[in-house]
Order: structure tokens, then sequence, then C-alpha cells
């Protein structure tokens, strides 16, 4: 059987999955679009989330980015790890008190203002759509590859599934498909690392296969591939960062954004206990921990795959001749997001850093005119067992883990934007009579609009997965994490104030991003170049949103100091919250 249909079969039996749970958990009333009814278990609602987080981003890009940039890209394990840390200490149960829908009901409530939930809804819709387009992006990468489509075909694909069982199901349908696409992504992404990890090493535990020794040269596996990344002039693989305040603010603004994105508070709102949040987030760090210690090594193993691969007899011996390429290659050729350029007509693959000026003059005398292969970082995960030449239905399997981890959290994503339209725009500001009925229909037409937006914008993408996503976690740092915090552990915050801080967080933000990756992300429109040394004090577009969230604090603080504080109903609403001991169900009036 060819490898099309065995991809065929496995992402078509993922698919039907999917819209059987849909079917069977189809929501039929707001309560259950928005939070499953309030009853999920904290296990269940734990393996959801992780499903919920482990996006694109985490299945596809992440290694892609620990292969490429080594021990800087670590910054994303930390930060996204950290975040759920945050979140079951400082955010989840007291948000369960309150015993909401959404994220905007609890700021417009908690600041008794109708304005500060318009805003909050503005800032959620921003921080979702852009996260949804890395989801897209990754859908696409995947659909193109495995089921031989191209891109904008894969996109519209993934658009249908999605709308299927995140439209019908709500958060009942994609809690319970979300359970599935967890085991499927989970095995997806072990059971290649395992293969992987035994082929270099002879260790079955990637994680310590990392840390283990080749079984080629001997060597340990981290140390010989700082010998071969520095002998094509890349930087050290193991190598300690330049700027750490960069590194830092980046971590920063990925835990604070993890803790703020909206996708994952709402998950906390479906368990039936406060302390059912906390348990919840707990075994949400667990099921995330098995993709999370396993990543590192996937990455630092597929950079030595495609080194060997390109060298089959060493660094010194020849490349290898375009015309012999493997199989793998040539599938990822036709994707376009692997290229090569035979810039010195010798009919050989030269692969090195040729933006390093000492080597790329060295290489010069070897008769090389530049790097003739590039790679994009999100087909390494995907490609790894063709690299690894695994066998068929590991490739088939990892089609589906891909698709399972870009579709669960685009679902999410759709699902807190649409139930900020209906419930935070319709229900509560524009049309309050609206019937129960009436709001889950605006649900369901709110979502398909999303989807629509969200998949043009993921034919046109500003950046590869994880890019877009942490740009979208600055902007849930600096405009939503600052105002629940100070909503929740401040009294003396009042309406004006919060406001202010989440307007002058979010534009701030999105200003600087804009300035250096296009306005709106129109490709050609940035005004300044993308490179370290156009940054303003060495700080990223993607590590800027703690510096947003710090101003939103600032503004917010100085503001409320101005004015009047809140009033005492809603003192004693912060005070209620604060002390999270039996809450009841969530409410949508």
């Amino acid at each position: 059987m060819s490898q099309f249909w065995i991809n065929i079969i496995f992402v078509g039996l993922s698919f039907a999955l999917y819209f059987g749970i849909a079917i069977w958990a189809r929501a039929g009333s707001t309560k259950e679009f928005y939070v499953a009814g309030g009853g999920v278990h904290p296990v269940v609602n734990g393996m959801a989330t992780a499903a919920d987080w482990m996006s694109a981003a985490s299945f596809i890009s992440m290694a892609g980015m620990l292969a490429m940039s080594g021990y800087f890209a670590s910054a994303y394990l930390m930060g996204w790890t950290g975040g759920f840390v945050l979140l079951a200490l400082l955010l989840a149960p007291y948000l369960r008190k309150f015993g909401k829908f959404t994220v905007p009901d609890f700021i417009g409530d908690r600041f008794y203002s109708k304005t500060a939930r318009l805003v909050a809804v503005v800032c959620l819709i921003l921080a979702c759509t852009t996260y949804v387009i890395g989801q897209m992006t990754g859908a696409g990468v995947a659909f193109s590859r495995f089921l031989e489509v191209d891109k904008d075909t894969g996109l519209m694909i993934a658009a249908v599934v999605v709308l299927f069982y995140a439209v019908l199901g709500g958060m009942k349908g994609i809690t319970y498909t979300q359970v599935a696409q967890y085991v499927v992504l989970m095995i997806a992404y072990i059971i290649p690392a395992i293969f992987i990890s035994l082929n270099l090493t002879g260790n079955p535990i990637p994680a310590l296969g990392m840390f283990g020794t080749d079984v080629g040269s001997g060597m340990p596996i981290l140390q010989k591939l700082d010998l071969l990344v520095t002998d094509l002039g890349f930087e050290q693989y193991t190598a300690d960062v330049p700027n750490k305040l960069n590194m830092f603010l980046l971590t920063a603004s990925l835990m604070i954004g993890t803790a703020g994105l909206p996708h994952v508070i709402i998950r906390f709102f479906t368990v039936p206990k406060v302390s059912d949040a906390r348990t919840s987030a707990g075994w949400t760090l667990i099921f995330i921990a098995l993709l999370y210690t396993t990543a590192p090594a996937v990455g630092s193993m597929a950079r030595m795959n495609i080194i060997n691969t390109v060298y089959p007899q060493g660094i010194d011996a020849p490349a290898l001749q375009y015309e012999s390429r493997p199989e793998w290659m040539k599938n990822w050729e036709n994707t376009g997001l692997l290229k090569y350029e035979d810039k010195n007509n010798d009919g050989l693959i030269q692969y090195y850093n040729d933006k390093n000026e000492a080597y790329a003059a060295k290489a010069a005398e070897k008769g090389w005119q530049g790097n003739e292969l590039e790679v994009n970082n999100d087909i390494l995960v995907l490609a790894n067992p063709e690299i690894a030449n695994l066998p068929s239905w590991v490739i088939g399997l990892i089609a589906a883990g891909g698709l399972a981890a870009a579709l669960s959290t685009a679902a999410g994503l759709l699902l807190a934007i649409s139930s900020a339209v209906s419930h935070d725009l319709i229900k509560k500001t524009i049309k309050p009579d609206i019937s129960d009925k009436g709001e889950l229909m605006a649900a369901r037409v709110s979502m398909t609009v999303a989807i629509v937006v969200a998949t043009y914008l993921g034919m046109n993408p500003p950046g590869f997965a994880a890019q877009v996503v942490a740009v979208a976690f600055g902007i849930a740092a600096s405009s939503l994490f600052p105002a629940l915090m100070m909503g929740i552990f401040s009294k003396r915050i009042n309406s004006t104030g919060a406001t202010a801080g989440m307007i002058a967080g979010l534009v701030t933000t999105c200003i600087y991003v804009f300035l250096y990756m296009g306005w709106f992300f129109i490709p050609g429109t940035n005004t300044f170049e993308n490179v370290e040394s156009q940054w303003i004090l060495g700080i990223s577009p993607l590590s800027f949103g703690t510096v947003g969230a710090l101003i939103n604090f600032i503004v917010a603080f100085a503001v409320s100091a101005m004015g009047n504080p809140p009033p005492k109903e809603v003192q004693d609403l912060v005070e209620s919250v604060r002390y999270p001991k039996g809450a009841g169900g969530a409410i949508d009036h």
C-alpha cells in the first residue's frame, strides 16, 4: 500500500472519531456550548486542556525551533510550562469561583463597565485570532505533505472539520474531541521519538537518549551535535545566549501570556468545583510534560539527522549529490517548505551558515558560493520519521497527530472568540433580551465567521507557527493578564484605570510588533528590519509582551489613584472571589 493511502487511513479514522464524538456530544443549550454543562471531571478536563494547549506550535514548530536555535529556544519550554503554574496558582480557582462563562464576563462585572468589557472583547479577539493563524498554518503544512494537496486546499479541509465538530458541539463537543486528540497526538509524537532515539543512541527514552551516546561515533549526542554545527559555521547548539535580557523577557511574556490566554482560562469554567480547577491544572501539567520533556530530544536529533543526510560521509567529505537525495527531500520540495538552489552548479548540496563571515570565506576556498538548502522549521517533526527511515505506519500516525494538534487548539480558540461575540458583545451589550436559543445561534454563526477569517489569515501567515503564536502570547500578556490579576488581587483598581491599562498595554505591544513584523502582519509594510541590531534595547517583538504588561500595570494603578475607588459592592465581590470556597455552577445572567 502506498504512503498516501496509509496517511489517508490514519487521518480519515481520526477525523471519523472526531465527527462521531461531535454528534454524540452536541450542545443543546448555551451552558453546554460555553462550559460543557459545568460537570467535566478534572482529569478529563486536564487531558482536554493539554490538547487545547499543545497546539501546532508545540507539536510541529517547537521541536523545529529547538533544532535550529538550540538553547535559546528553551525559553518556549520554560515560558509555556511556567505559565500553567501561574494559571493554577493565581487565576484558575478565583475565576472558577466567580462562576461566569468568559474572560470579558469577569472583567466587565469586576470593573463595573461595559467599556471595560468591550475592550476585553477586542483584546481577546486579537489574541485568539493571531494565535489561530499559527494553528491554521500548521494544519496547512501537515495537509500539504501528507495528503498531497496544496497548503490552501489543506487549510480549507481543516476549516470544514473544525467547523463541523466545534459549531455543532461547542465546549461539550470540543472537550471530548480534545481528549481523543490528546491521545492521537501524544502517540504520534512519542512513538517516532522512541524509534529515532533507539536508532541514534540505543536508548528508548528520548529525554534520556539526548544525554546519551551516539552509537555511530561513541561521543555524547550533544557534544557530537556541537561539533557538527560549529564545523558548518553555525552557533554551538548548547551555547549560552549573549542577550539574556531578551531571553528573560521572552520567557516572562510566554508565562504571563499563557496565564492570560482566554481559550485556556475558559476550560477551568467547565469543572464542577473550585478545588477541581486547581486539580485540573495539575493534571494538565502532567499531560503536557510527556510532550515537553520529549521535544528537546526530538529537536536535537532532527538537527543531527539533517546534517548526516546532507553529509553522509562526514563534514570533510563531499556533500550529498542532489540527484541522489532521499525520497523525503523530494516529498518536502513539492510542498515548497524545503528548497534547494545549486549556486555553484556542482550538483552537490552545500548546507552551511553563509552568514558567518569567517566560515563563508573558508567555504569560498572550496568553491562554495552560499548555502544551498533551506529547511522550514515547521517541517522537522513531520519529516522526522521519513528522515530516520521509519515504517510507513509511523509516518501516517504523525500525520494524524500533527493535524490533531492544530485542530484541537484551533477549536478552543474559535470557541473563545465566538463566546466573546455572542455572550459579551450581543447578550451583555447589544441585545440583553436575546433568548437562550437565539444566543446559541449567534454563537454558532460567530464561530463560523471566525473560522472563515482564520482560514484566510492562515493562507497568508506573517511567519512560521511558533513565531505567530509568540505574538499572540504577547498580546494576551500585555492586555488581559494584568486586568485579571488586578481584578482579583486589588480592590483599588477602578474601571477607568483597568480600561486605560488594557488599551495602553495592547496598543504599545501591537505598535512595537507591527514596526518589525509588518503593519497588521501585511508583508513588506514593516518599518524596521526584524534583526537584533534594530531592536530597541535589544528587545525582540516576540518578547515585548512583558514590557506591555508592565505598562498596563503602571497606567492602571496611576489612573486609578487619580479617581474614585470602586463601589463597595465591587470591593465585596473581590473579597469573595479571593477566598475560593464552594462556588456554584457557572451562570450566564
